[in-house]
């Protein structure tokens, strides 16, 4: 077959259906119950969640005035899938009987207990379950929820959703979140050297401008 000229518009692929798909999903998300963090009942399913802060420390105190009325500015937003899910290796049932959201949701919840200056008691959860075919949409959903909502731990704090690199690999370094909120152990292992805690902040200041 004989090469065509380039002509990029022919490789863009629109769809308005697929914008209003995923326009539906964030409000749906953005209308599901609110609750503690960790929820209080074990659940199956995969899906995306959000964060929400309503405490006393300076630095997030923004959110706090934010979401007093209505949880709808999270501090963190993420996806929780099966291993293997990314090379098709899990069957839907197998995805449905899944309680990998739920414990990401604990493991977030004992991240924050640990860190240095925050209090479990002043975090709040929402999220979604996708299921079968809906299950391709949760990469899109999450990335939609971080473009709309420019979460501080997901945009200017890096590190939060970290887990430990494992023995023999600590020569990173020591992540923003951990910086400013130490207390994970296995976070204080890491040798690397750390960005200055003052930058991130005065990065933070800045981000709520």
């Amino acid at each position: 077959m004989q090469n065509a000229k380039f002509d990029r518009a022919k490789h863009v692929y629109r769809n308005e259906a697929f914008v209003e798909l995923v326009k539906d999903a964030v409000r749906f998300f953005n209308g599901t119950p609110v609750h503690a963090l960790p929820p209080p009942e074990k659940f199956t399913g995969t899906g995306v969640y959000a964060l929400y802060y309503i405490g006393k420390n300076e630095l997030y105190k923004k959110y706090a005035e934010l979401n007093r009325l209505s949880y709808g500015y999270p501090i963190y937003v993420g996806k929780a899938v099966p291993r293997g899910w990314r090379q098709s290796r899990q069957s839907d049932n197998a995805l449905n009987q899944s309680n990998e959201l739920f414990s990401r949701l604990k493991e977030h919840s004992r991240n924050i207990s640990s860190g240095h200056g925050l209090e479990i008691a002043d975090f709040y959860c929402r999220f979604v379950i996708f299921e079968e075919d809906g299950s391709d949409m949760i990469s899109t959903i999450e990335a939609a929820l971080i473009k709309l909502n420019r979460p501080l731990w997901n945009t200017i704090v890096d590190g939060f959703g970290n887990h430990t690199p494992g023995a023999g690999r600590f020569e990173q370094a020591k992540s923003d979140w951990d910086q400013i909120h130490p207390g994970r152990g296995w976070a204080e292992k890491c040798n690397g050297m750390p960005k200055d805690k003052d930058k991130i902040i005065a990065e933070i200041e800045k981000h709520f401008g």
